[in-house]
């Protein structure tokens, strides 16, 4: 039987886990998918070791990218992202090699672009870890200009005391790439000035536990287009699938 898996820490409640094995069984495939919560990523190779039967692997904070530096080839997307999510193994004789690739950004590129009009020409990205690498990424990709986002002073960034309702109405795609309003700290947001948002504004969240949360709620008291993370996360898993069986 064939093995996949998701590595991080701490991993607590998973959507992967669910979403692969159910898949499995739908489909007849002689598979199964494990929660491998690992303290250090330094623990990865003990965990291939040990599971001489995994295929593949998908990756999530805090290692996406601490993990390439364990990595045999990373897709020029990934390389340019920055940041790694799913890795294909592959077994050649004894030799083990590691692939990696990037779904985060196939995933939200192909969530938001139908959401997109024309006057959505610039974003705010929240948050400077390996999701919101992805997410600049794919907006940028779909011809926004993006900024970052980050509590702290830090090159090519904004901070959010600087965001201004000046800024929410230039900058009218947000999207929110942090933990902030993750379920249990539902209470929880970005710090942003809600109270100048219109229609015009895009809200995205990548969170998608709860299924509103509220910087979303706030949003769409102001009529801003809002959209949670569930559907980025159904097609960065159907993406993982296709990594670990052969698409480049």
């Amino acid at each position: 039987m064939d093995k996949y898996g998701l590595i991080g820490y701490p991993l607590g409640h998973s959507f992967s886990i669910g979403y692969h094995n159910q898949r499995f069984a739908d489909e007849g495939i002689n598979a199964k998918y494990f929660n491998y919560e690992i303290a250090s990523i330094d623990e990865l190779p003990k965990v291939l070791n040990l599971n001489p039967e995994l295929r593949g692997l998908n990756v999530t904070i805090p290692y996406k990218e601490k993990v390439m530096q364990f990595l045999d080839y990373v897709s020029p997307e990934a390389r340019a992202i920055g940041a790694v999510n799913v890795i294909r193994v592959e077994h050649q004789g004894k030799k083990t090699v590691l692939r990696g690739y990037n779904s985060d950004v196939i995933g939200f590129t192909q969530s938001i672009e139908p959401m997109l009009e024309h006057h959505h020409k610039k974003a705010l990205v929240l948050g400077t870890g390996g999701a919101s690498k992805a997410v600049s990424y794919g907006l940028r990709s779909l011809g926004l200009e993006t900024v970052s986002v980050s509590r702290y002073e830090r090159p090519g960034t904004i901070q959010y005391d600087k965001i201004t309702p000046d800024v929410v109405e230039e900058y009218n795609v947000i999207v929110n790439c942090t933990p902030l309003g993750m379920y249990p700290n539902t209470e929880q947001c970005p710090q942003l000035p809600y109270e100048a948002l219109t229609p015009r504004n895009i809200l995205y969240d990548l969170i998608y536990n709860p299924d509103e949360t509220l910087f979303m709620r706030k949003g769409a008291k102001y009529g801003a287009n809002v959209k949670n993370g569930l559907e980025m996360l159904l097609l960065q898993a159907f993406a993982s699938w296709e990594f670990w069986n052969g698409r480049e």
